[in-house]
């Protein structure tokens, strides 16, 4: 499928409250004081399995967000104050060297580190330098929505544009394109806008004709 969501709709910033939370309600809470001063730990890891919302939620933090998927040696990375480092797993040797310095350069300046990765610290294959100190402050998992949680999620979302959302249209979606809950928020959009366009009521058919279209 071609870039539907990015042809359709404008991509909405990620934040703490377009996070649909789930079963993670006390880890959204336990961020959210974290992120707010009420909690004084340096660091704050999140880990869980892809598709979780480990991405979303640290470009929501509102720190200077780096990926390390794709700068894996860190490199030009200073420690500003507030740093969110996704995919710490994917550091290379510099890269965890880097890190470790920042760590240290941030808890002197009372600056805060989030970082985030399918495992929790203690099981990453790191310097055991940086794992005990990515260990040492808040640890929290990110469970990955049920397919009837992201059902509810849907149907929350079409309430909130007073659109009529039949259940067929959830179960095709969880069945055929990306899990992920921010790219079926995303094409419930798309699917809104093109009815709208076409005149035509939210049906199955109608998806089946968005999704179609840009089909490869």
């Amino acid at each position: 499928m071609r870039q539907l969501t990015l042809d359709l709709v404008p991509d909405s910033p990620p934040t703490l409250d377009n996070f649909v939370a789930g079963s993670n309600a006390e880890t959204v809470a336990a961020l959210t004081e974290w992120l707010a001063g009420a909690r004084p730990d340096t660091s704050f890891a999140l880990y869980g399995e892809s598709g979780c919302g480990r991405t979303h939620l640290l470009l929501a933090s509102g720190f200077a967000y780096v990926d390390a998927a794709t700068n894996p040696a860190l490199a030009g990375i200073t420690a500003n104050g507030e740093l969110a480092i996704d995919n710490v797993d994917r550091l290379d040797a510099d890269g965890q060297i880097a890190l470790f310095a920042l760590f240290n350069q941030l808890k002197a300046a009372t600056g805060r580190l989030l970082t985030a990765a399918p495992q929790p610290p203690a099981h990453l294959a790191l310097r055991e330098d940086l794992r005990t100190r990515l260990g040492s402050g808040l640890i929290y998992r990110l469970q990955a929505l049920s397919d009837s949680e992201k059902a509810e999620a849907l149907q929350a979302l079409a309430r909130e544009r007073s659109l009529r959302l039949p259940g067929e249209i959830s179960s095709y979606l969880l069945r055929h394109v990306s899990r992920d809950m921010r790219t079926l928020a995303m094409l419930l959009l798309a699917l809104d806008q093109y009815s709208l366009e076409q005149k035509r009521p939210l049906t199955l058919p109608l998806l089946r004709e968005l999704l179609q279209q840009y089909a490869p």
